[in-house]
C-alpha cells in the first residue's frame, strides 16, 4: 500500500469509526458489533504505525471515545479515566506479561495479577469528601465528562455516605442486570415504546437522561472496580484496595481473582469465560491488572491506556442456522453491503435474524449461497458474524448471489474500483447518502456554509425540507426558523451564508461535489486548468489523466461522475440557483515558491495541513505526498516519521515551522 492508498483508507476508517463511536458513546445506538469496531480500530492503528506522518491528533486512536452531551455540566477528571488495550488471544496475554516484566526494574520479582470481569456498561467516576458523596461524572473523552450526580444518586447501590470519613475518588461501571433488562424491555413493549438493543445501551441512555426522574425508573446498578485517588493511601495492592472498598460500603465487582503469575491469570480468564452465561450481568471480556501499585507507578501509562492492564475479549458463541436470503443495503458513504436474512436463532441471549456479509469478496471467500446452512457467531451484543458454510448439508437447491450493478436505492451506477472490496453507489442524489453528501458540500473544505452543520442538516432531512444538495438553494427563511426556538436570527444568518456560498470559487464547488479521489488539492488543479465547470464535465478520460495531480483512477472517477444523469441534473439545478461554476480570476501576486515542491510530515502546531498547503500554493509552490530527489523542502512537524528519514538520506533540505514562517513573512 502506497502513501495515497494509505491516506484514503485511513480517512475512510476514521470517518467510519467516528460515525460508529458517535452511535455507541453519544447516542447509545450501536449499529455494528464490538468485534467489528475493534477490527477496524486495529487496522487503523496498524496503518498509522506504518505511516506515522498520517497520524492526526483528532484520530480515535489518539483519544478516548465519547463526548459531553449537551445539557450536562462539564467535569474535568482529576485523574483521567483511560480506556484499555484489547487483545484476543492467550499469546497476546503472554506478550503483555513479557512486556511488563521487561519494563520493571526487578523483572517483576513480586508480580501478581488481579483478573476481573469486564462489565458491559458505562464508566463513571464518583468523588467523596469526608466520606460524603460530592459528585459523579461519566468518562466522556477520558479528560472531561458529564456531571450526572443527580442521576447517580437514584442508583440504590451508590452510597450517599461511606462508613469512614475519607476523601476518595472511585471508578465503576454502571449497568443493568440481565433479568432486569428483559423485564424493562417487556414493560416498554407493553407501553408501545421502542425496545433497547441491549443492556449496555439501556444503561448508558438511562444514566445520561437530563431528567433524573426518568433515570430513577430504570433498574441501574454499579460495580466499583478501581480507586482513582485515595488521600493518605495505606495500600500497595489493588486487590486489598478492592476489599477495602467493600468495607466502605461500595458494591464492588464480585468477580476478582488474585493470581500469582500469568498462567494462573489465563486459567482465571478461561474459567470466567466458561461461566459467563451464568452471570447475572453482561460482560464483554475479562481484565487483567498488575496488583502491585508501585509497579503500576513504574510502568506508567500512554496517552490513552495504562501499561499495567489489558482487556481480553472472549471468542464469540457459535450457532447453526439457515441463510434464507441475501439483500443489499446502502450506507451513508454509498457502500453497498450485502445482508444475510437468517432463520431466527438465539445467540448469547438475543434472537438473530439478520447480519452483515460485508462485501462481495466475503461471500465468495465463504462460498455462501442462498439456502445454505451456516455457522454464526456472536461478536458482541449487537450483530453476529457468519463464520462458515456447512457444505456437507447442501441439497443442490441453493442459489448463487450476485452483487447488483445499480444502486438498490436510487438506481444509479454501482461500481467496484480496482483494489477495493466494496461496491459503491456513485449517484450524487442517492437518498441513502444524502446526509453525508450535504454535510460535505456545506463543510469548510466545500462551500463554507456557516451554521449548516450535521445536526441541522439531519433535522432538515427528517422534516423533508431538503432531499439533496440542490434543495439548499430553495430553502425559505421560515423553514429554517422552524428548526429552533426563536430561530429567526439563526435563519437569517444561515440564509445569508447559503447566498454567500453561491459566489465561491470553482475549486470549492468541485471539492464540495465529493467526486471520489478528488480532494482540495486536486480540485484546485482542475479549476486552474479548466476554468469552467462545463469544460471539466466535457473532458475525456485521456485528457483528465494527462493533468497534474490526476492519475488514471481519478480521471476515470471524474469522467464517470459527470456522465451520470443525477450529476447533470444537479449541476443544472445549481446553475439555475446562480451558483458560480467558473474560476474567479485572481492576481498572480507573489510567486516566491515558483518551481519549488514541499512535502509536509509530522504534526504541525501552527497550521493545519490544508492551511500550509494553501500558503505554499498561494506563493506558486506545489506540495507532494512523497519525498524524492525533486523535493525542494520537507516541512517537518512533531513526530515526523519515515518521510523525514528519507529526506535526510536524500539530502533534501528539512525546515521547521519557524523557518517556514520566516520564508512566508519575508518582505522581499
Amino acid at each position: 500500500m502506497n502513501d495515497i492508498e494509505a491516506k484514503e483508507r485511513i480517512k475512510e476508517l476514521r470517518a467510519t469509526l467516528e460515525y460508529h463511536a458517535k452511535k455507541y458513546y453519544d447516542e447509545d445506538k450501536p449499529e455494528i458489533t464490538d468485534y467489528e469496531y475493534d477490527m477496524m480500530m486495529n487496522e487503523l492503528k496498524s496503518l498509522e504505525k506504518q505511516f506515522p506522518e498520517l497520524i492526526d491528533k483528532e484520530s480515535l486512536t489518539q483519544k478516548v471515545g465519547g463526548h459531553v452531551k449537551e445539557g450536562f455540566k462539564q467535569v474535568e477528571h482529576e485523574v483521567p479515566l483511560q480506556s484499555l488495550q484489547d487483545v484476543f488471544s492467550y499469546d497476546e496475554l503472554r506478550d503483555f506479561d513479557d512486556r511488563v516484566k521487561k519494563q520493571l526494574h526487578d523483572g517483576g520479582a513480586n508480580l501478581k495479577y488481579v483478573v476481573e470481569t469486564k462489565i458491559d456498561g458505562l464508566s463513571m467516576a464518583i468523588e467523596y469528601k469526608d466520606g460524603k458523596f460530592v459528585r459523579a461524572a461519566t468518562r466522556g473523552n477520558g479528560l472531561i465528562g458529564e456531571d450526572v450526580s443527580a442521576n447517580a444518586l437514584t442508583i440504590k447501590s451508590i452510597p450517599k455516605e461511606l462508613k469512614e470519613p475519607i476523601n476518595i475518588i472511585v471508578r465503576g461501571e454502571v449497568f443493568i442486570g440481565s433479568k432486569e433488562f428483559e423485564k424493562l424491555n417487556e414493560e416498554r413493549e407493553v407501553l408501545g415504546q421502542s425496545l433497547f438493543a441491549n443492556a449496555r445501551n439501556a444503561a448508558a441512555g438511562s444514566l445520561r437522561q437530563l431528567d433524573s426522574k426518568i433515570t430513577k425508573t430504570r433498574p441501574l446498578d454499579i460495580f466499583i472496580f478501581n480507586v482513582q485517588k485515595l488521600e493518605n493511601n495505606p495500600f500497595n495492592s489493588h486487590y486489598e484496595q478492592l476489599n477495602y472498598l467493600d468495607k466502605l460500603g461500595f458494591n464492588v465487582n464480585p468477580v476478582r481473582i488474585l493470581c500469582n503469575n500469568i498462567d494462573e491469570a489465563i486459567d482465571a480468564i478461561t474459567k470466567i469465560g466458561e461461566d459467563r452465561e451464568n452471570l447475572s450481568f453482561g460482560i464483554d471480556g475479562a481484565v487483567i491488572k498488575v496488583d502491585n501499585l508501585d509497579y503500576r507507578e513504574e510502568l506508567g501509562t500512554t496517552f490513552k491506556t495504562p501499561r499495567w492492564a489489558i482487556a481480553y475479549k472472549y471468542p464469540p458463541e457459535q450457532k447453526e442456522t439457515l441463510l434464507k436470503d441475501i439483500i443489499c443495503q446502502v450506507g451513508r458513504t454509498g457502500a453497498i453491503t450485502p445482508m444475510a436474512i437468517l432463520e431466527p436463532v438465539k445467540v448469547a441471549g438475543s434472537t438473530i435474524s439478520k447480519t452483515t456479509l460485508h462485501n462481495e469478496d466475503f461471500i465468495k471467500e465463504k462460498d455462501l449461497k442462498i439456502g445454505d446452512r451456516v455457522i454464526i457467531q456472536k461478536a458482541g451484543d449487537v450483530i453476529p458474524e457468519v463464520v462458515e458454510v456447512k457444505k456437507e448439508k447442501r441439497t443442490g437447491n441453493e442459489k448463487e448471489f450476485k452483487m447488483p450493478d445499480t444502486c438498490p436505492v436510487c438506481g444509479g451506477p454501482a461500481i467496484r474500483e480496482e483494489g477495493e472490496a466494496i461496491k459503491r453507489c456513485i449517484g450524487i442524489e442517492c437518498s441513502a447518502k444524502a446526509l453525508r453528501n450535504i454535510v460535505h458540500f456545506a463543510s469548510k473544505e466545500g462551500m463554507e456554509i456557516d451554521g449548516l452543520g450535521y445536526s441541522i442538516i439531519e433535522q432538515m432531512l427528517q422534516k423533508g425540507l431538503i432531499h439533496n444538495i440542490a434543495d439548499l438553494y430553495t430553502l425559505k427563511n421560515q423553514d429554517i426558523a422552524s428548526l429552533k426556538k426563536n430561530g429567526k436570527k439563526f435563519a437569517s444568518n444561515l440564509m445569508e451564508s447559503i447566498e454567500k456560498s453561491k459566489t465561491r470559487d470553482l475549486f470549492k464547488l468541485i471539492t464540495a461535489l465529493g467526486i471520489r479521489h478528488v480532494g482540495v488539492k486536486g480540485a484546485k488543479s482542475l479549476a486552474k486548468v479548466y476554468k469552467d465547470l462545463d469544460n471539466l464535465m466535457n473532458a475525456s478520460i485521456d485528457e483528465l489523466a494527462s493533468q497534474n495531480d490526476v492519475g488514471e483512477i481519478t480521471a476515470k472517477s471524474i469522467y464517470e461522475f459527470f456522465r451520470q444523469e443525477q450529476t447533470i441534473d444537479l449541476i443544472n439545478k445549481l446553475k439555475q440557483a446562480n451558483v458560480n461554476t467558473k474560476t474567479i480570476q485572481e492576481d498572480e501576486g507573489d510567486s516566491r515558491f515558483e518551481g519549488k515542491t514541499f512535502v509536509l510530515t509530522g504534526s504541525l502546531e501552527k497550521y493545519t495541513r490544508e492551511q500550509a498547503q494553501d500558503i505554499i500554493e498561494k506563493f506558486g509552490g506545489k506540495t507532494s505526498s512523497s519525498v524524492s530527489k525533486k523535493t525542494t523542502y520537507v516541512l517537518a512537524g512533531r513526530d515526523a516519521g519515515s518521510k523525514l528519514i528519507k529526506a535526510q538520506n536524500l539530502g533534501v533540505q528539512v525546515i521547521s515551522e519557524d523557518e517556514f514562517e520566516k520564508m512566508i513573512n519575508k518582505d522581499d
